[in-house]
């Protein structure tokens, strides 16, 4: 096993508190039963008020790659605002192929749901958001109807997609390194799985509001799949909004992160997360 996977797995067998200047953090608590499946709960450190928002903070990497502290840009904003945030690690590929980051997304958002109270989390306000990869799980974490093959759904307030992917099927080209099908493992029933797999699949009206943001010169994941995302769920009748970073990569800069975070912030308010 290499170096760094063995040192991860000892990182992930402990559970400890750690107060900086700006939040405090309870790390690597066990959300489901393997190994992997741990969060941080990062929060303000000053008393806790009543009923707070929670956020579920979902990393990319492709499905392949990334960690949950590779969130921590995400997240920081969030407490500021006096937020507390779910920082999730999930299962990746090399562990075990999809839908296993699904079903740990799905479990992730169980665990903070039912353990709201012991943070001072309004249950009712649970948050996914996800960059890259990971806003293609946090679409799926509340987009998935009751019925799925996935996992037990639990009902979020909204979903913050930053550059996610919204349909996997126009994915599949067989090119060197296509992290989506390394994800998704060689399969008889690829097409039929990429559509389950897919967000677009589940649009609706009775979706949670979803907010997606996305560069128009997205290299990785194509600019036109939040625009087509959002067209359809407006079309459906949903609450979808677009943010478009211009000139904007698979990623942004933090100049324009900055001018990102109030958008957000006031699309929250905008839909009733706060006040």
């Amino acid at each position: 096993m290499p170096l760094y996977r063995l040192m991860l797995l000892a990182a992930l067998t402990q559970t400890v508190w750690s107060a900086g200047r700006d939040y405090e953090i309870e790390a690597n608590i066990r959300y489901a039963p393997h190994a992997e499946t741990v969060l941080d709960i990062l929060q303000p450190p000053h008393p806790a008020m009543k009923d707070r928002v929670g956020v579920l903070v979902i990393h990319g990497g492709g499905w392949v790659e990334g960690t949950k502290e590779g969130a921590l840009s995400f997240c920081l904003p969030l407490v500021a605002q006096d937020f507390v945030v779910a920082n999730v690690e999930y299962r990746l590929a090399g562990a075990a192929p999809a839908p296993a980051a699904v079903q740990d997304v799905l479990a992730a958002a169980k665990w903070f749901h039912d353990h709201a109270a012991d943070y001072r989390v309004d249950p009712n306000r649970i948050v996914a958001l996800g960059f890259s990869a990971g806003g293609h799980l946090a679409l799926l974490a509340g987009m998935l109807p009751a019925q799925n093959e996935f996992g037990p759904v639990t009902k979020l307030a909204a979903i913050l997609d930053f550059f996610g992917v919204a349909d996997l099927s126009p994915m599949l080209n067989p090119t060197p390194g296509n992290f989506v099908l390394r994800w998704m493992g060689p399969r008889p029933d690829m097409i039929d799985f990429a559509r389950k797999l897919s967000p677009v699949t589940y649009v609706r009206k009775d979706v949670p509001p979803i907010l997606a943001i996305h560069g128009n010169a997205d290299e990785v994941v194509p600019y036109q799949q939040s625009v087509r995302l959002v067209a359809e769920l407006k079309e459906a009748g949903a609450k979808a909004e677009l943010i478009t970073v211009p000139r904007g990569k698979h990623g942004f800069s933090g100049q324009e992160s900055a001018k990102l975070w109030p958008q957000v912030f006031q699309w929250m308010k905008k839909v009733k997360l706060t006040r």
